[in-house]
């Protein structure tokens, strides 16, 4: 049985991994046959939302704790994530994967990636093993791979910013994938288009169906 590393930014969309693509993610891996594992870094996380105001808070929270509220508990730190152990990697959106596994949110095309991310997907490409990317978690991809092909939906400033780090964008609509055959990578839109529930889950079977053409 195939197995795939899953990594989070927390719990929550404002401030963390988007739970729908984070579930409908780990549920299209299990309709595939295949197991899955969690991961998150385990540090706090740049910012606190209020999800039911919109506002910033002034609290501290954990990456690593607060994904594990998604995998129930069972989530380790991305610290100890060896890419030769997995047959894949996945990366849900939210915007914790611009705040808490990046910076893009606070720094537009200027982003980086955490280096601890950096390092795995490095050494996943490495090993051939592809990778998955929902919404916003594509840009991730865009700076570690220069010159990928992926999509974060339609023309926007996080398109215009991957293009802008070297990256081709595609456009696509709901439940849609881009496939970069030669760093093995998958992406599709989510919640970056204005998406409903059922689109989310067509888009994350159709990532991993092609995830698992790349394997």
């Amino acid at each position: 049985m195939k197995k795939i590393a899953v990594i989070l930014s927390g719990c929550g969309v404002m401030d963390g991994s988007e739970i729908h693509e984070a579930t409908l993610a780990l549920l299209a891996i299990r309709k595939a046959g295949c197991e899955y594992a969690v991961f998150a870094p385990d540090k706090e996380q740049t910012e606190v939302v209020n999800h039911y105001t919109g506002v910033s808070v002034k609290e501290k929270r954990n990456i690593l704790s607060e994904s594990a509220r998604i995998a129930r508990g069972k989530a380790l730190p991305l610290s100890t994530l060896n890419p030769e152990q997995f047959d894949a990697i996945v990366l849900p959106g939210g915007f914790g994967a611009a705040k808490n596994l990046s910076d893009f949110a606070f720094k537009g095309a200027n982003y980086s990636v955490i280096p601890e991310l950096e390092t795995v997907l490095l050494k996943a490409n490495e090993l051939k093993k592809p990778v998955g990317a929902m919404c916003i978690a594509p840009v991730l991809l865009a700076k570690v791979f220069k010159g990928c092909r992926i999509t974060v939906g339609d023309l926007s400033d996080a398109s215009a910013a991957v293009e802008k780090n070297g990256a081709k964008h595609v456009v696509t609509t709901h439940g849609e994938t881009v496939v970069d055959e030669k760093y093995r990578l998958v992406s599709t839109p989510g919640y970056m288009l204005d998406a409903n529930i059922e689109q989310i889950a067509e888009g994350a079977d159709n990532m991993i169906k092609e995830l698992l053409k790349l394997v």
